[in-house]
């Protein structure tokens, strides 16, 4: 993380670095809460200051890998409620409560990728299928199965969903390198909303 590297000349667009971030970081929480581990963990502890260091004062966090701060928000949502964090906490209402705020009038969420290089635009944009989704399932690890804006994005889910069963998305919500190039995952609009949609069949009635 060093940052005189990316003065050195690299052929992959001068992504020299590679650092820590907080989706990537969550993820990890995520994958050791499934194996047991717990929020009063002194290792668990260390990772979770770690994430509530790098919040957002509006309450969201940084998405390196995805568009941008809904994808973070989500992951370190995820990730907290894994490990069994009190997800009372007021960080992590904060965090629930920027989702909300950033709700598109149609019921559902979207980022452009020009957050990447104005922070002001983050959660802003049309609507997509992928960062719905997301934003529902940041929501769902707050155990918010049955809030205005929760069946909000359900019903714009729903009614955007075609025939076939897929739905529509035009909009990059893939991250290469923030800045550089960003990419369009094919199977997001697809995959993201079928996990939203089953978790939340799965626990509508909490």
């Amino acid at each position: 993380d060093r940052m005189v590297f990316t003065h050195v000349p690299f052929a992959d667009h001068n992504a020299m670095l590679d650092p820590s971030t907080a989706d990537i970081t969550a993820r990890v929480l995520e994958m050791l809460g499934h194996f047991g581990s717990r929020a009063e963990e002194p290792e668990i502890q260390s990772i979770v200051r770690r994430l509530r260091r790098e919040q957002d004062p509006d309450g969201s966090w940084f998405g390196r890998w995805g568009v941008n701060y809904i994808y973070g928000t989500w992951q370190v949502l995820r990730g907290l409620a894994a490990a069994h964090e009190d997800m009372s906490k007021p960080y992590v209402a904060k965090a629930a409560a920027w989702l909300r705020t950033v709700q598109n009038e149609d019921g559902g969420w979207g980022e452009s990728c020009l957050s990447y290089e104005d922070p002001s635009l983050k959660g802003q944009g049309p609507s997509t299928a992928s960062q719905t989704a997301w934003a529902l399932m940041g929501l769902f690890a707050t155990r918010d199965f049955r809030g205005a804006s929760v069946q909000r994005g359900i019903a714009y889910l729903l009614d955007t969903q075609k025939a076939d069963g897929s739905w529509d998305e035009d909009q990059f919500t893939g991250t290469g390198f923030p800045r550089v190039f960003y990419l369009k995952y094919h199977l997001y609009r697809i995959s993201f909303p079928l996990l939203a949609l089953a978790e939340y069949q799965r626990n509508r009635e909490l």
